[in-house]
């Protein structure tokens, strides 16, 4: 069975639903999905919002591979992706990422390990700003 991917990048808002609804479900009994969002505060201060800058013209690559590597990996049917890009306020979706499979297993496993490769690999970064400054957070995602 050959994969459906779906990728997505926003600069301005992410619906998780309709991204949810770009699944290929046919024959599935499993949909996880993971849906990160930008916390009021961090360390007892409240954080005002996120800025995600991105290598645009590699994100969609970079995630197409994994959605491609966590098919092949995890026996997935379909995997819809998408992380925001831009200023997050708190609440605010920064990233969701579903994946559809015929077991619950390969599902759990498949999406906990593609959020897991997207911090490592994509080329995202991160500023956390607070009323005491901006902070650069390490590494990607």
């Amino acid at each position: 069975m050959e994969g459906k991917i779906y990728i997505g990048q926003d600069d301005k808002e992410l619906d998780s639903n309709t991204l949810l609804s770009k699944l290929n479900t046919e024959g599935c009994g499993a949909i996880v999905s993971f849906i990160g969002i930008t916390r009021g505060f961090d360390q007892g201060e409240e954080v005002l919002r996120l800025e995600f800058d991105a290598w645009k013209d590699q994100l969609t690559t970079v995630l197409e591979g994994l959605a491609i590597e966590g098919i092949k990996r995890f026996n997935l049917h379909s995997v819809a992706m998408s992380h925001r890009t831009g200023s997050v306020g708190p609440g605010e979706n920064i990233v969701a990422i579903h994946v559809a499979s015929a077991h619950r297993k390969q599902a759990f496993e498949g999406c906990q390990w593609l959020i897991d490769e997207l911090k490592l690999q994509a080329p995202i970064w991160k500023k956390e700003v607070k009323p005491s400054g901006e902070t650069w957070k390490a590494g990607l995602g």
